[in-house]
């Protein structure tokens, strides 16, 4: 890993884990109820540096797609309070009626993912959007920041 690692409570410095509640059978009851906008802007509203959430024209989908979205987004949200030194976050989600997209960019100071690979969240976060047929990718060069793109057909699941 190119950069120190800190201590952080949570996605980008949020209090508790929802990952590892989940981990513990607990589904986050506003991604049920509101969604996964909703879910995402109240986590963003714990997060020790300003998380945008972009979502316009984004509805519901099957739960499976849901939370695997949402804990994708958290975990790439972890990683940019762990590792970025970024000052700011955006969450863009883009919908569609086969597919939902994400991206999670900060402006932190990036890395070389030639030289750098997946972690273990990141790897998990992977292997989480395969499980249904998605793919993830990481894009970053030093000084610039980084982005975790992550692409699933809702037709498919």
């Amino acid at each position: 890993m190119p950069y120190p690692v800190k201590k952080a409570s949570g996605p980008s410095g949020c209090t508790g884990d929802p990952i590892r509640d989940l981990g513990r059978g607990i589904y986050p009851p506003l991604l049920a109820d509101k969604g996964l906008a909703a879910a995402l802007e109240a986590q963003a509203r714990k997060a020790l540096i300003p998380v945008s959430i972009e979502a316009d024209g984004v509805g519901r989908y099957p739960p499976e797609v849901e939370a695997a979205v949402y804990f994708c987004c958290l975990e790439a949200l972890q990683n940019v309070g762990k590792y970025a030194d970024a000052t700011n976050a955006i969450v863009r989600l883009t919908g569609g009626v086969a597919t939902l997209t994400f991206e999670v960019v900060d402006d932190g100071r990036g890395f070389d993912p030639n030289t750098t690979g997946y972690g273990s969240g990141l790897q998990g976060t992977a292997d989480r959007l395969a499980a249904i047929g998605g793919t993830l990718e990481v894009r970053s060069t030093p000084g610039t920041g980084a982005t975790v793109f992550g692409r699933v057909s809702v037709a498919d699941v």
